[in-house]
């Protein structure tokens, strides 16, 4: 009896089963809301399922990637990187800029209690250093990539001097972590179902209606940076069409990272996307879980937005060289913000002492962050991770870090599971 239900799912692509998902969930969540939070918990199990393995994932792909690596390959992680940098200030200029020529009124209540914000950059600054130096075992458990990165890449530079028998033990470690990520993929239509039947009959879209403004403006400036700003830059890299890379990538990254709300969860998402599109493994290997920790233009857009709706609520002035410093702290705040859901909020308070602004107000704008996380968080996340791949493969493609053979970008009806499938390519 279960043939026909099998024969469906392999010819069916991932995104279009997640699509269906999505639909179901809501439909549970409005015809039958106790059952559809009893489902949610297909949604927590996906999101910890993905949270446990992307740690091991960064740990074993990056380390294996940079112990393989012969002298003389050609890496592209610098002009990814400086993609990054660009893509992360550009969108907190367009933050800024959607700020001023829509200003928010926010209505604060009380002030929001039990979270700790960094005081000033230099405790952003000294806690990544303390992350970089923390124990590996430590840093696979609690998730903290700077740590893992740092530890990766040590191993990695030093598997450059071992035998070839123990760099192909850590190739063939690599390679069972990859095959376990695929089965945890191939569950992402279940987890979708789960994350949005529970999502919608918990909360639903009555909170956000308060602030439905400074919503408009977050999300405004996020679709504004995926449909126009890293589309011209990718242009500017690969000097032909775009946005069949940019759409493939929205929708194959963007969608499963909008409901995980995580970036650091959607880095299999992505190391598939980049297996499917052949990009250079020694790339996108170190790139994209890097790009999860630094990467961050809906972080720049919602530190830049919500801070400027504060000082316009108070009545604080902001001229132009203040809003152009605003954009340059907003880009370093958001390379600090963590790869968990509403990482960025908590580093409203340190763009927001620029203007001199209470930390008791700030940590009230940070609450209202929270009241319309259910939209700003997904759409920010998926922004997030969706540009990690979209930047690392227009590096490659336009350097050359792309097989001959590979499938073409704009071929839309691939899925990422199906190139990640090693038998289902072979059919």
């Amino acid at each position: 009896m279960f043939q026909p239900l099998l024969h469906w799912l392999r010819r069916t692509g991932l995104v279009t089963q997640i699509v269906i998902g999505l639909i179901l969930g809501i439909a549970l969540a409005l015809l039958w809301p106790q059952a559809a939070l009893s489902v949610g918990l297909l949604g927590t199990l996906f999101i910890s399922a993905l949270k446990a393995v992307a740690p091991v994932l960064v740990l074993v792909l990056v380390m294996a990637a940079i112990g393989n690596h012969r002298p003389g390959e050609v890496t592209l992680l610098k002009p990814v990187l400086w993609l990054y940098l660009v893509g992360t200030l550009a969108a907190a200029i367009v933050g800024v800029a959607a700020s001023m020529l829509f200003p928010s009124v926010l209505h604060f209540k009380d002030a929001a209690t039990g979270v700790a914000a960094p005081g000033d950059i230099r405790e952003v600054l000294m806690g990544v250093l303390l992350s970089a130096v923390d124990n590996p075992v430590n840093a696979v458990l609690k998730a903290n990539y700077i740590g893992i990165l740092v530890w990766s890449i040590g191993l990695g530079v030093a598997l450059r001097h071992a035998s070839a028998t123990t760099q192909k033990v850590a190739s063939d470690l690599a390679n069972g972590v990859t095959f376990i990520i695929q089965a945890v993929i191939r569950c992402a239509p279940l987890g979708i179902f789960g994350l949005v039947a529970s999502t919608v009959a918990t909360t639903g879209l009555e909170a956000l209606t308060g602030y439905v403004h400074v919503l408009c403006v977050l999300l405004g400036s996020m679709l504004c940076v995926a449909l126009v700003v890293n589309p011209a830059i990718v242009w500017w890299k690969i000097r032909r069409n775009p946005y069949p890379l940019v759409l493939m990538c929205l929708r194959e990254s963007g969608v499963t990272a909008f409901f995980t709300r995580s970036s650091a969860a959607n880095i299999p998402i992505n190391m598939a996307i980049a297996k499917r599109l052949n990009l250079d493994e020694g790339t996108y290997s170190v790139a994209i879980p890097l790009g999860a920790t630094i990467n961050m233009a809906g972080a720049a857009i919602t530190i830049s937005v919500l801070t400027l709706a504060a000082a316009h609520t108070l009545g604080i002035a902001v001229d132009i060289p203040t809003a152009l410093l605003l954009c340059v702290v907003s880009a370093l705040c958001a390379c600090g913000a963590s790869g968990v859901a509403g990482g960025s909020l908590l580093l409203i308070p340190l763009a927001c002492s620029m203007f001199g602004i209470s930390n008791d107000i700030a940590m009230q704008v940070v609450g209202i962050g929270y009241i319309i996380s259910v939209l700003q968080d997904s759409t920010e996340t998926a922004l997030n991770s969706s540009t990690d791949v979209i930047f690392t493969a227009a590096v490659c493609l336009s350097e050359g870090g792309r097989a001959p053979a590979s499938t073409p970008v704009s071929d839309a009806s691939a899925d990422t599971a199906t190139a990640a499938d090693p038998a289902r390519r072979r059919a």
